[in-house]
């Protein structure tokens, strides 16, 4: 499995995954919106800095867990009994990204679980959100994107278990950067249209064929070559091994 390979897949997640945004983030944007004088709502130009700085907020969260979670992948891998601990976890992302395809696609409903147990960390979080409210400057919006980052999202959760499985603290804040640029012209869009845009996400036909793009990049990444996967510690040992025995 290539680097580059997964990066597009959780930038293509992102795309085409934000339809489910539209409708768990509306919410959101209007909160940002509603302290805003009118002058500055009925003008994308004046909003735009809001806007900007909310998702600059967002996907900066986005990379701190990545980081995280990349980082607690390299040190989990170094104990589990796997000629290719690697090799596994993206098999093991690759079967969650199809589970997301058909999430986003209300075919099947079990990412629903892990934002059920993300709900628990979001309500010791949500309240220093509600500080930044009501908005009245960029930095505020800055701040409630630094917040809202972290809202339970079995999208977002889905794409974190790639970051887990890259083993890497650098790849892992990689693939959520990918990832929340994906999201970011959805996101940017819904103020200037949101209305337009949630009729629009909420159309079954819309979902589906969003989640089947999604689908067909899981089973690209789960029986892509992976001849070029780098070999564990352990096999190389045992090879430098054998070389020295002859």
């Amino acid at each position: 499995m290539t680097t580059e390979l997964t990066l597009l897949s959780a930038f293509i997640a992102g795309l085409v995954g934000s339809i489910h945004c539209v409708g768990m983030c509306g919410g959101i944007v209007g909160m940002l919106t509603m302290g805003l004088p009118d002058q500055v709502r009925q003008s994308y130009l004046r909003l735009s800095p809001y806007l900007l700085t909310y998702n600059i907020g967002r996907i900066s969260s986005y990379i701190i867990a990545g980081v995280l979670l990349g980082f607690l992948g390299e040190q989990f891998s170094q104990w589990l009994p796997l000629d290719n601990p690697r090799l596994v976890a993206m098999w093991v992302s690759a079967l969650f990204m199809i589970a997301l395809g058909l999430y986003i696609g209300a075919w099947w409903q079990a990412l629903t679980i892990l934002e059920k147990g993300g709900s628990y960390l979001w309500r010791k979080i949500e309240p220093l959100g509600r500080r930044f409210l009501p908005v009245k400057h960029p930095l505020q919006a800055l701040g409630l994107g630094l917040v809202w980052g972290w809202l339970p999202c079995g999208l977002v959760y889905a794409i974190l278990f790639f970051a887990l499985a890259s083993n890497s603290a650098w790849h892992g804040g990689l693939l959520m950067l990918a990832f929340g640029l994906g999201t970011l012209p959805m996101l940017l869009t819904m103020g200037a249209t949101a209305q337009w845009l949630t009729r629009f996400a909420h159309r079954l036909i819309v979902r589906r064929i969003a989640g089947v793009i999604v689908i067909l990049f899981g089973l690209m990444i789960l029986f892509a070559p992976h001849h070029q996967m780098p070999k564990s510690s352990n096999s190389s040992h045992s090879e430098i091994g054998s070389l020295d025995s002859n």
